[in-house]
């Protein structure tokens, strides 16, 4: 696998994606995996909110907590953490505040974008009309936590133009016994690899191209709506559901109206 970060301008409010994207990425190879970071995404769509002025902290606090309310499909109170965090489930993903984000956003919040899968989508058409590629891949990235681990990684919450699992159901293991459910999460390795080198700082390379991933399967359509579904686990199904049962959840927005 091969991985090359592209260093961009500083994207601002409103700023236009796809200028952004082509003016870091002179050339796109067939059979390549464009990464894109959900901050730049989110930038370009305008999905900032600001902060009401001149707050103490325990009201500052008060604030974001309601926006991450509005924005969590479910949450937890964040009293229920020693860090005063919210740990929320959005769409099919669960994380810590619902993705709302202050780095590097100017001094203000930062939602998730609107609509990552169809922005996933859009991104894929731009890139094979501009491009001329055919078989072309895209996941919007994002960074999540592991339990019980320090530290990030980045995660896909989006893909379009390859498909996200690759299946090991059915096959023989070294010594015959037949798997069972193994599947590999194609779209979170590939993303995953790209933000290590992409980075979560201030290194300002949101973008990043994958080459020589081995086993993908790409696709000449968006995902279909069976395709998102089987990447979909109920939280009763889950296998930590003995603790995501648990929890006391919340019922969110699930989206800013504002």
């Amino acid at each position: 696998m091969k991985i090359t970060a592209y260093k961009t301008r500083l994207v601002v409010n409103k700023d236009s994606l796809f200028d952004v994207i082509t003016q870091a990425i002179p050339h796109l190879p067939e059979k390549s995996v464009v990464v894109v970071a959900s901050k730049i995404v989110a930038t370009c769509e305008g999905q900032f909110v600001a902060k009401q002025p001149d707050l103490n902290p325990d009201e500052r606090k008060a604030e974001k907590h309601a926006l991450v309310r509005q924005e969590a499909t479910l949450y937890t109170e964040p009293h229920s953490s020693k860090y005063d965090l919210m740990l929320t489930i959005k769409e099919n993903w669960m994380f810590v505040n619902a993705g709302l984000d202050e780095s590097n956003a100017d001094g203000q919040y930062l939602l998730w974008p609107e609509n990552p899968q169809q922005s996933a989508n859009d991104i894929w058409h731009f890139l094979r009309e501009h491009y001329g590629v055919k078989e072309v891949g895209v996941t919007i990235s994002d960074s999540t936590s592991i339990p019980l681990n320090w530290g990030v990684i980045g995660h896909a919450i989006a893909h379009c133009g390859f498909e996200a699992l690759k299946s090991y159901i059915g096959k023989p293991d070294l010594y015959g016994r037949l798997l069972k459910m193994e599947q590999v999460n194609m779209m979170q390795s590939i993303t995953a690899a790209a933000v290590l080198e992409m980075g979560e700082g201030a290194e300002r390379t949101p973008l990043a191209v994958v080459q020589d991933v081995r086993d993908i399967v790409f696709q000449d359509h968006q995902p279909t709506q069976k395709e998102l579904s089987d990447l979909h686990i109920e939280l009763e199904d889950d296998a930590y559901a003995p603790i995501l049962t648990k929890a006391d959840w919340k019922k969110g927005g699930g989206g800013y109206k504002g």
